[in-house]
C-alpha cells in the first residue's frame, strides 16, 4: 500500500496554486494540507507541518525562489516546478539547500509528478531530464576529454549517483561507510570539473560514463 503522503502547496497565481491542489488531491498518493503564497510559506509549513511542498515558480520564479531560500532545511523536501527551463540553475541553486529536492518543468503529465514526488518523499534527488541542457549549457562541438580517469569505485559511486541515491544510501548498496563515499564524490567532482552531485551527474553522462 502506498504512504500518503501530506503535500503543501505553492504558487503565487492562484488559479496555478487551485489547480496544482486539485490535481493532487486527486491522487490516492497525495493530501493536500495548505496552500500557500510565497510571502506566507514560512508560516503555512508551520501551520500544517507537510511531508513536502510542491512550489509552482510561474513566470516570476524570484519571488518563490527567495520564500524557499529563507525556509530552506534539510527535514523540508521540496518540488519545484518551472516555467521556464531559464530559471533553472537558479532553482537548482535555490534547491541545495533542502536536503532533498525535485526540480521538474510544470508541464509535465500528473502521473511524472506523483512518481517525482513518491521519489523525493522516499529519499531520492529528482532532475527533470529536459532541464539537463538548462543547467549545463551544451557546448557547440565534441564535448571535453575527462582530464583523469575514474576509479572503478568511483565509477561505482557515479552509477549510483545517477540514480538519485543520498550517500547514505550509496554507502549502504556498496558496503562501506558514508565519509568514504562522501571522499569517492568529491573525488568525482573533482575530476569532472562538476560543482555540483547535479553537474557531475550530467558532465558524465554526456562523457558517456553513465550506464543507462
Amino acid at each position: 500500500m502506498v504512504e500518503t503522503i501530506r503535500v503543501l502547496v505553492a504558487a503565487d497565481n492562484l488559479l496555478a496554486r487551485a489547480g496544482l491542489a486539485a490535481l493532487l488531491d486527486s491522487q490516492d498518493s497525495c493530501l493536500v494540507v495548505g496552500q500557500a503564497t510565497s510571502d506566507g510559506l514560512g508560516d503555512a509549513i508551520d501551520l500544517t507541518q507537510p511531508d513536502i511542498v510542491v512550489a509552482d515558480m510561474g513566470w516570476q520564479a524570484t519571488a518563490m525562489l527567495d520564500a524557499l531560500a529563507a525556509i530552506a532545511r534539510p527535514d523540508m523536501p521540496v518540488v519545484a516546478l518551472i516555467t521556464d527551463g531559464g530559471d533553472a540553475p537558479a532553482a537548482l541553486t535555490t534547491l541545495s539547500g533542502f536536503g532533498l529536492y525535485g526540480l521538474l518543468l510544470n508541464e509535465n503529465d500528473p502521473e511524472l509528478l506523483q512518481t517525482a514526488l513518491q521519489a523525493v518523499y522516499a529519499g531520492l534527488i529528482v532532475i527533470d531530464p529536459a532541464l539537463a541542457e538548462a543547467i549545463i549549457p551544451a557546448s557547440s562541438g565534441t564535448p571535453d576529454p575527462i582530464p583523469e580517469a575514474l576509479t572503478q569505485r568511483e565509477n561505482d559511486v557515479l552509477q549510483l549517483l545517477a540514480q538519485g541515491l543520498t550517500n547514505k544510501a550509496i554507502a549502504h548498496q556498496l558496503g562501506i561507510t558514508d565519509h568514504t563515499v562522501k571522499f569517492h564524490v568529491n573525488a568525482i567532482m573533482t575530476k569532472l570539473s562538476a560543482q555540483s552531485r547535479t553537474e557531475a551527474v550530467v558532465i558524465a553522462t554526456r562523457a558517456g560514463l553513465i550506464i543507462l
